[in-house]
């Protein structure tokens, strides 16, 4: 079962008007915090938006983000750089919480889709003042949650000259 959802996920950008349920985000954000991190530090925090008027405000600010004001619930994962143990590596780590949160909206049959926020300054500044986000907490993701009203078919991307052994 886990293979089949990482081969059929895809990023769905549209959604139907069903809502998504606490119970169900709660499932989410659990797979999310399974993600394996550095030192096991666990850098990430997460703010589930379900204001319609908040998630409506954030296609004004960022360009590639309008699918957000059909999507019931957003998730962005967040940094903190507070609770890092190697300095830097809060990227990697809330990056793979962001692919558990994808691939357990795939396996739950919801479609959701990857909005990159970090490293565009002015899209974390926005982040920042919309959600009061304090400065040691950096905004990397925006994730929009929903039952999907478009589903496209899995891709292979599996590409064998993109693999190397022991040496380039």
């Amino acid at each position: 079962m886990p293979m089949e959802a990482i081969f059929s996920r895809r990023s769905v950008r549209k959604y139907t008007d069903q809502p998504v349920s606490e119970e169900t985000v709660k499932e989410l954000l659990a797979a999310a915090m399974n993600a394996p991190s550095a030192g096991n530090e666990q850098p990430w925090h997460f703010i589930v938006i379900g204001d319609r008027a908040t998630l409506d405000q954030i296609p004004a600010f960022h360009p590639y983000a309008g699918m957000v004001k059909q999507a019931p619930v957003a998730i962005l994962v967040c940094g903190d750089e507070t609770l890092e143990k190697y300095k830097g590596f809060w990227v990697q780590d809330c990056s793979a919480a962001v692919e558990n949160l994808l691939i357990a909206a795939e396996s739950l049959d919801l479609g959701a889709v990857w909005v990159g926020v970090y490293p565009e300054a002015e899209r974390v500044a926005h982040f920042r003042t919309l959600l009061a986000i304090p400065d040691h907490v950096i905004p990397l993701a925006l994730i929009p949650v929903g039952y999907p009203a478009e589903k496209p078919a899995p891709a292979n991307r599996f590409d064998p000259s993109r693999i190397h052994y022991n040496r380039w």
